[in-house]
């Protein structure tokens, strides 16, 4: 299994920038991520706990089921089911409140099943998850902090 984390200050209100990451439809702001849509509204939420997120990214298809709901500190997700195919352990975001802004911290857990997976997930899964994360927290802070000035 290989963990990827990727961690970001946003020069924005901790409320502001949970909402944004929550609603994973923002996250086509990146051109890595082609589609994203909720599938299913969460309790409480539309983004809560037991919400469905269907998202497209240029390296494939993932079903994510939100596991944990705690606004504006964090959530959690499970990749349910994927293509290509991989096991995932770990979906979380976490948001702190610094000086300058908001601290984002994104971690996935993920391996992929298929004789040499665990090669190509170090030497390149691990680094394009990290590209597309670090994209997307680059879109939320041209997205939030762009409209602030």
């Amino acid at each position: 299994m290989e963990t990827v984390t990727v961690r970001r200050v946003i020069a924005a209100p901790i409320a502001d920038v949970f909402e944004w990451c929550a609603t994973t439809t923002n996250y086509t702001r990146s051109p890595f991520v082609l589609k994203a849509r909720l599938a299913r509204p969460g309790a409480g939420a539309p983004y809560g706990v037991g919400a469905v997120r269907l998202h497209t990214w240029l390296i494939g298809w993932f079903r994510e089921r939100v596991t944990a709901y705690n606004p504006p500190y964090d959530f959690a997700y499970d990749v349910e089911r994927s293509w290509p195919p991989a096991r995932h352990e770990l979906g979380r975001m976490t948001f702190t409140e610094t000086p300058e802004g908001t601290l984002v911290t994104w971690t996935t857990t993920f391996g992929l099943p298929f004789h040499g997976g665990a090669a190509f997930a170090r030497r390149v899964a691990k680094p394009v998850i990290t590209r597309v994360f670090a994209d997307i927290l680059s879109a939320c802070d041209r997205s939030l902090t762009t409209a602030r000035t």
